[in-house]
C-alpha cells in the first residue's frame, strides 16, 4: 500500500489567461501530489488561483505547460472528447450553488450522470437510492429543489457527485452559500465519505473552519504553491 502511486500527480504546471492584449499568469510551476483516499484543502485569497487549479485537476480547463496525471491517466494529453468522457467517469463535482435542475426531483437530479452510462433503469435506481441514503435524504427523493433547504440541496448535489463512484471528488466552496449549521452538516458528510468510503476529496475554500476538516491544507499565494503545508489530525 505504501508503494501505491499518488492518485493525483501534478508536475511543473503553468496556466495564464488573456485579458485584452495582456497575458495574466495565474499559476506558476505548481508541483505536488495527492494520495489515494486523502482529503486535501486548497486555500488562498481571492485571485490566488485555487479554483483554477481545481478546474485543471478536474479536466474542466487545460494547462499551458506541465502535466497532470489522475489515477494513472495523463489528462493533459487527452482530446476534448476523451476528456469529456474521462470527467463523466472519474470526477464528481460539488459547486457552491448546487447546480440542481429545478424541474427535476432530487432522485432525477442524482440520476443525471448515470444517464450517460450503459446501466439499466434498475441499476440506475439502485445507485441513486444508495447515494441518497448516503446523504440521509431517502425520504426527500421525490421532492423538487425548491422544496428543499439550502443544506438539503447541497446534499443532493453531493449524492449526484458520488453516484458514479468517481476517482476524485472536487468541491469548490461547497459551503459558501450555506448557514453555519448546514455548512457543518455538509463538511461532516464529506469527512464521512472520506473516512468510510475512502474517497479522495479536493476542497477549495477561503474558510479556515472548512479547511480544518481536511487532513492536509495547501496554500496558494499569487499563483505559487506555498512549500510549507499543514497537517490536521481528525
Amino acid at each position: 500500500m505504501d508503494n501505491e502511486p499518488p492518485i493525483v500527480e501534478i508536475r511543473d504546471l503553468k496556466k495564464s489567461y488573456r485579458r485584452g492584449d495582456h497575458i495574466v499568469p495565474v499559476l506558476e510551476n505548481i508541483t505536488f501530489d495527492i494520495q489515494r483516499g486523502e482529503f486535501v484543502a486548497l486555500m488562498g485569497p481571492s485571485g490566488s488561483g485555487k479554483s483554477t487549479l481545481l478546474n485543471l485537476i478536474a479536466g474542466i480547463d487545460k494547462v499551458d505547460e506541465g502535466a497532470i496525471r489522475v489515477g494513472g491517466v495523463e489528462i493533459t494529453e487527452l482530446s476534448e472528447t476523451e476528456l469529456a468522457h474521462w470527467r463523466a467517469t472519474h470526477v464528481g463535482f460539488i459547486f457552491q450553488f448546487y447546480n440542481l435542475i429545478p424541474v427535476l426531483t432530487a432522485f432525477e437530479n442524482v440520476e443525471l450522470p448515470l444517464n450517460l452510462t450503459r446501466m439499466s433503469a434498475k441499476e440506475r435506481r439502485e445507485h441513486v437510492e444508495m447515494a441518497l441514503r448516503l446523504v440521509n435524504l431517502s425520504d426527500r427523493m421525490d421532492h423538487y429543489p425548491g422544496q428543499l433547504s439550502g443544506g438539503e440541496q447541497q446534499r443532493v448535489a453531493i449524492a449526484r457527485a458520488v453516484v458514479t463512484d468517481p476517482t476524485i471528488l472536487v468541491a469548490d466552496e461547497p459551503t459558501g452559500d450555506l448557514d453555519r449549521k448546514s455548512a457543518e452538516e455538509v463538511l461532516d458528510l464529506m469527512i464521512r465519505l472520506n473516512r468510510e468510503s475512502g474517497m479522495t476529496i479536493i476542497l477549495v475554500t477561503h474558510d479556515p473552519r472548512a479547511a480544518q476538516k481536511a487532513q492536509r491544507i495547501r496554500r496558494l499565494e499569487k499563483g505559487f504553491l506555498n512549500n510549507a503545508h499543514s497537517q490536521t489530525s481528525l
